[in-house]
């Protein structure tokens, strides 16, 4: 009976034997703990009880013949020679339902001020993604209230697309919008090394009661030990697994996936493994394609985790190794743009440097074409903009920038607007910013020759 599922999951955790070591010595951020070298495992949790009674936990990243060599969660003041250590065994994460609504840690524990219920099974951090062979099909186009992701830039079910900015060009804002408005059953929000003061304001301002009802956020804020901000992402996407797995469709969003590498590169680094490129060690670009596999469409097309991950591009550098890696990985990327950000249009997003590989599989023939038109005039534009700006541009020079000189204010506008009508009247929205006075498209044409 589901009223015993709660009671059950805590006998599970019974342990008939507790294995206790010492501190033997304390190297750099690691500590040493001898008696356990025969118990513990890589990833085992460990619980470090000082002289004054604090219980500092701990995570196994090294093992040798005769010691367990583990970085402590928390701060180390106070830690010394000879405290007590016992093995917990692996620390995964028990979502529930119930926490629809609720502020976590990555630990399960709510910091919202009230109490909550663990779920009826322990789930490991580490799972591997569904079968490839057996796994679904991306699904169809979702709703997001949004014009630009309704018609330009379209999301499907399952899909992962990565959100690539700068500081403050409204990445948090875009997030909100996409966490209130797309089409979803279940929302899982990930804040990653955020600011301590953002969370409220995101929870109350940007997400709203509504936006919240839906939702699981999983925090952990910049000041936490680098094992929490690392595990924050990989308990968000087993909360999210926990809810596709009853078929239910899942929006993930993930803010960001590079304070997550930042995290476990930390980590890395002081169990030994050595730098490489820019000071990442080479298990980061493991740690963040497994992340991404592990989103997508469900075992055989029963549910489905629909992602959209954040990286932090400092200058627009799309190259650097973070956003290089995700880039390759995921069905899509969207590029804010400072300049855009600069002279107020949010989202500030550059259409011509994002893509959605769900094109042009998701879409009509006739939306592709109108796709296709509005690319073509904002590209014309972007290429022209510098000479126009400084009035070298000659009218009748191109009948493409002149086209595109006209539609642009329409179709600069179209991209910062709400789809209160869904994707058919985002659509019939878009054809109306093609339309122009002196260049009829191909579609009144087709009108004019009926």
């Amino acid at each position: 009976m589901e009223i015993f599922d709660e009671l059950r999951a805590q006998v599970a955790l019974l342990r008939p034997v507790r294995i206790f070591g010492r501190i033997s010595r304390i190297e750099g951020q690691l500590v040493a703990i001898a008696g356990l070298a025969e118990e513990a495992r890589i990833g085992d949790w460990l619980e470090i009880e000082t002289g004054s009674g604090t219980i500092v936990g701990a995570e196994v990243l090294r093992l040798t013949r005769d010691e367990a060599l583990a970085l402590p969660d928390g701060p180390r003041d106070g830690l010394a020679i000879g405290d007590r250590v016992e093995h917990m065994a692996a620390r995964g994460l028990e979502p529930d339902n119930s926490w629809l609504g609720r502020v976590v840690d990555p630990y399960g524990r709510p910091i919202d001020g009230a109490p909550l219920l663990p779920g009826p099974r322990l789930r490991p951090l580490h799972t591997p993604p569904p079968e490839p062979s057996r796994r679904g099909r991306l699904g169809d186009r979702l709703e997001t209230g949004m014009a630009v992701f309704n018609t330009l830039l379209p999301i499907v079910r399952g899909q992962r697309i990565g959100l690539f900015a700068g500081s403050g060009v409204g990445k948090t804002l875009l997030l909100g919008n996409l966490a209130r408005q797309m089409q979803a059953d279940v929302v899982v929000l990930a804040m990653i090394g955020e600011r301590g003061r953002e969370l409220r304001d995101f929870v109350e301002d940007v997400l709203g009661k509504e936006g919240l009802e839906r939702a699981v956020i999983i925090t952990a804020t910049s000041d936490q030990p680098p094992l929490t901000r690392r595990r924050c992402a990989l308990a968000a996407m087993c909360v999210a697994e926990h809810f596709r797995d009853q078929g239910l469709h899942v929006l993930l969003l993930a803010d960001s996936i590079t304070r997550m590498a930042e995290a476990h590169r930390e980590v890395a680094l002081a169990a030994g493994e050595p730098a490489s490129l820019r000071g990442y060690p080479p298990s980061t670009a493991h740690q963040i394609m497994s992340l991404a596999e592990r989103a997508g469409p469900g075992r055989d097309g029963v549910g489905a985790i629909t992602a959209v991950l954040t990286v932090l591009v400092a200058g627009s550098d799309m190259e650097e190794p973070v956003a290089d890696i995700l880039r390759g990985v995921l069905d899509g990327h969207v590029v804010l743009d400072r300049a855009i950000a600069e002279r107020g249009r949010f989202p500030a997003i550059d259409v011509l440097r994002s893509v959605s590989r769900s094109l042009p599989n998701c879409a009509k023939p006739e939306e592709n074409a109108r796709i296709a038109e509005a690319r073509r005039l904002l590209g014309a534009y972007d290429r022209a903009e510098i000479m126009v700006q400084a009035g070298l541009y000659e009218k009748g020079s191109d009948p493409l920038v002149d086209r595109a000189i006209l539609a642009f204010p329409a179709l600069d506008a179209f991209i910062a607007e709400a789809a209160p009508s869904g994707i058919a009247g985002a659509f019939l929205r878009l054809a109306q910013c093609l339309e122009t006075p002196h260049a009829p498209s191909a579609a009144r044409k087709d009108k004019r020759r009926a």
